[in-house]
């Protein structure tokens, strides 16, 4: 784990939460100190602070993910309009926690996001859906034969979608299946990060995510609308 945040207290804090956990953690208090932490490698996941004075946090994300670097990242901030976690979402963030946040809630977010990174059980069967092609052992993903770069989390919504094509998937389905923990009812992210993975998609080839109002998405063939 890295974790970058220009409050030493806070922090010590994280830090100590994953530690307990059986982590290994690095720290950093600058911006540009975390950005050449995470360029090292060797991180599986970012603790990131967004509102850093060096450096902040989205710049930091988008410069990793310019450069193919896919280490999954968690932002800690106190901004926390949709404007804000649209923004981190677009910038690469696997997940987006606000301050003040209980140590036992990141921990959480944290094992989440390392089981999305690292669940898809090994298998030889690349998903195929239209012009699309999602192979789970490379975790890679192609349209039309074009790479498309993807974050850990809108690769297992996209997994989702496929295991289940034109099949009608709530936004609680969504969210049950690719983050296993509650969002107490907030569907917000889930929008977002469809609305994203429809974006990245989109720029390939005609829509193939559609929604389905009052009730959820589903994955449709244009070929058969």
């Amino acid at each position: 784990m890295l974790v970058v945040d220009d409050e030493p207290s806070l922090v010590d804090a994280v830090a100590t939460a994953l530690r307990y956990e059986g982590f290994d953690v690095s720290e950093a208090t600058t911006g540009r100190a975390g950005l050449a932490a995470a360029q090292e490698g060797g991180v599986d996941l970012i603790v990131l602070d967004v509102m850093l004075p060096d450096l902040d946090g989205f710049t930091i994300a988008e410069r990793l993910r310019s450069t193919g670097n896919t280490t999954p990242v968690l932002f800690l901030t106190a901004r926390d309009s949709l404007d804000d976690k649209a923004a981190g979402f677009a910038a690469g963030a696997d997940d987006y926690l606000t301050k003040p946040f209980s140590l036992a809630e990141l921990v959480m977010r944290v094992k989440a996001i390392l089981r999305r990174a690292t669940s898809d059980e090994p298998s030889d069967a690349t998903l195929r859906f239209a012009d699309v092609e999602l192979d789970p052992d490379a975790h890679s993903v192609r349209r039309a034969g074009h790479a498309i770069d993807l974050t850990a989390t809108e690769f297992s919504v996209l997994k989702f979608f496929m295991e289940n094509p034109a099949r009608v998937l709530s936004k609680a389905q969504i969210l049950d299946h690719v983050w296993h923990y509650d969002f107490a009812g907030d569907s917000n992210i889930c929008e977002t990060y469809v609305s994203y993975l429809r974006k990245k998609l989109n720029e390939y080839g005609p829509p193939l995510i559609h929604t389905v109002r009052l009730v959820g998405y589903v994955l449709r063939d244009p070929a058969q609308a």
